[in-house]
């Protein structure tokens, strides 16, 4: 809803408040209003008339509920409504008239959702969840829009060498450390981690890009995503595993272009099977990072992703990151001068195992880089991100000493692999 902001309520909104038209919708969703902690004496009678009157001479709340069920003409009604509505206020609708033009027009008109009735306790606790993702998603403002985008992609050479942790602890200490508005998208459907180990819901909003890729744009992204800082916000999923989704990689194209627009930085948990099924998806990315362990199945698979990115992704900065190095050489099944024989290249940066402080982060639900900021298994994350942000500092330069030619032409790459992890 977006009429005139109004000065004097700015600071004493509420969370919430309804206005229904019957005893048997505000005793359903009375409950769901205590369970979020919000206060039952904001549900009042008298639906959307009522709450017409009752904003044009108070604040508005973050989210507001409104019947209705004795509307004759509901669009225009709604219309009616966001003429009293502090702009950021997000609206619930629910009426009887189940007709999908009438929904479309209302969702076009600026509300979040129109339930139908009567009501059931799910759906009423889906719609106010996907109320509060919205309040807290990034706003697309947030990006600095004189900046080229850099985008990151992280590929594990094999499953199970940690290179999950490794993106989340990137895409935090870009936005933390380089104060850079970061995206981290998740692009494992069904296992993702992404969301979880930042302690959030995933959400729904992958799942419906890619099941629907037509509703992939700015303001898809500014709802879908969740946000986990002032400057990081995640897109993740937990699709059920009983359900493939199957897709043509539109989605995944698309929410690359928008994310664009929207952050400075997007760090890509990659899967080493996309690059299979869309191999297109590297095409625009700046640096990739593959992360691998020092045993013979991670050298073969090593090399064999080293060969697939210089020959399909030859502009991309390669960094290779071995993670989990036990401290005494004897527990290695291969040692790391045979490892860097077998890729025929040296190890950009090595992150020694500490099972204690994963096991931290895990529980205080922070990334491993958050957990053990002055660690030494952070420090190589740290000298990493460092790296990939002079290369996007260089891209800055670049892009405002020209507007036209490849980016990445004018890298200084040498540089970016200049630093290596110690041995």
């Amino acid at each position: 809803m977006n009429a005139p902001w109004k000065p004097a309520g700015a600071g004493t909104r509420d969370p919430f408040v309804a206005y229904v038209c019957d005893d048997t919708t505000a005793e359903t969703i009375r409950p769901i209003v205590a369970e979020l902690g919000w206060s039952v004496d904001k549900v009042h009678k008298g639906g959307l008339r009522n709450a017409v009157q009752t904003l044009s001479v108070s604040a508005s709340p973050q989210i507001l509920f409104v019947d209705l069920a004795e509307s004759g003409d509901p669009l225009s009604d709604i219309n009616g409504l966001a003429e009293v509505c502090e702009p950021g206020t997000v609206v619930i609708a629910a009426g009887q008239v189940n007709d999908v033009r009438l929904y479309r027009d209302l969702v076009a008109s600026g509300i979040q959702d129109y339930l139908l009735k009567p009501l059931h306790a799910d759906m009423v606790r889906d719609a106010f969840a996907s109320a509060q993702a919205m309040l807290n998603a990034p706003k697309l403002t947030d990006a600095a829009v004189d900046r080229p985008h850099f985008s990151i992609a992280v590929i594990g050479a094999r499953g199970g060498v940690g290179a999950s942790t490794i993106a989340t602890s990137l895409a935090w200490l870009l936005a933390a450390k380089e104060g850079r508005s970061t995206a981290l998208l998740d692009l494992d459907v069904h296992f993702g981690t992404g969301a979880l180990a930042l302690d959030l819901e995933p959400g729904r909003g992958l799942t419906d890009a890619i099941e629907n890729p037509s509703r992939i744009d700015g303001l898809f992204i500014e709802r879908a995503m969740v946000k986990a800082s002032d400057k990081l916000a995640v897109l993740s999923a937990e699709a059920p595993i009983n359900s493939p989704l199957l897709t043509d990689g539109a989605a995944f194209y698309q929410l690359q272009e928008e994310m664009r627009g929207a952050f400075e930085c997007t760090v890509i948990d990659l899967p080493r099977s996309m690059l299979v099924q869309h191999p297109a998806l590297v095409g625009d990315v700046q640096a990739a990072v593959v992360v691998t362990e020092l045993t013979l199945a991670a050298a073969r698979d090593t090399i064999r992703i080293l060969s697939w990115l210089k020959a399909n992704a030859p502009g991309t900065s390669v960094h290779v990151v071995a993670n989990r190095l036990p401290a005494a050489s004897a527990q290695l099944e291969i040692s790391r001068k045979d490892f860097e024989g077998s890729i025929e290249r040296k190890l950009d940066w090595a992150v020694p195992l500490d099972a204690r402080l994963a096991a931290q982060a895990a529980k205080l639900g922070k990334p491993l880089a958050e957990a053990g900021k002055a660690t030494k298994t952070v420090a190589p994350l740290i000298e990493l991100i460092g790296a990939l942000a002079g290369a996007a500092e260089d891209a800055d330069a670049a892009g405002k000493k020209s507007k036209g030619g490849s980016l990445m032409a004018r890298f200084d790459l040498k540089g970016l692999m200049g630093k290596r992890a110690r041995k």
